[in-house]
């Protein structure tokens, strides 16, 4: 079974499960939302709506609310000494459907209480796990001796000569700029 609704001027096919951004609808993650502004109703028959379907809604539960990328909006008005330069970042709801309703049911999924994420290892922790892996392993030994030697490309920084200091930089490109523009 799919539908189609209509929020925040665009409108979207969703089906149940689906995960779709949206812009912003209030609700704090976890919380359950319903849209009532449904044009059509699909699966065994098609039930299209007159502007909308009567008694129809979609529910969906509230995952996230954030924040797009930046955009830059950049305005320059030739030979005017004018330029504007102005950032914006469009607001979204991170949203997964729970459930697609007609004539007139509630919702009868609860909002499902938000999964504390576990911290990751501490650096000392993750280590002595690595540590097991390679000691565990059979090739251990050798995959720490291949870690231990450099790579190519760590060498060939090495044998590069150290940059020439600033004094004798300029130096050079004045000597230069004089023998690059011959005098009339």
């Amino acid at each position: 079974m799919f539908a189609v609704f209509k929020t925040g001027g665009k409108q979207y096919r969703v089906a149940a499960e689906d995960v779709l951004k949206v812009d912003k609808v209030k609700g704090e993650p976890g919380e359950i939302v319903e849209f009532g502004e449904v044009l059509v109703i699909g699966g065994d028959s098609v039930t299209l709506g007159a502007p909308t379907v009567a008694g129809a809604t979609v529910a969906a539960e509230v995952l996230d609310q954030g924040r797009g990328p930046k955009v830059i909006a950049f305005k320059k008005r030739r030979r005017k000494n004018s330029r504007r330069k102005r950032g914006h970042r469009q607001e979204f709801t991170l949203l997964r459907i729970t459930e697609i309703l007609t004539d007139g049911r509630k919702p009868s999924k609860v909002a499902q209480p938000r999964q504390k994420r576990t911290p990751a290892p501490a650096p000392e922790q993750a280590a002595d796990v690595a540590a097991a892996a390679t000691a565990a392993a059979p090739e251990g030994e050798a995959a720490a001796a291949k870690a231990e030697r450099p790579t190519a490309r760590a060498a060939s920084k090495a044998k590069k000569p150290a940059a020439k200091s600033g004094a004798k930089n300029a130096a050079k490109s004045k000597s230069q700029g004089a023998k690059s523009k011959p005098k009339k």
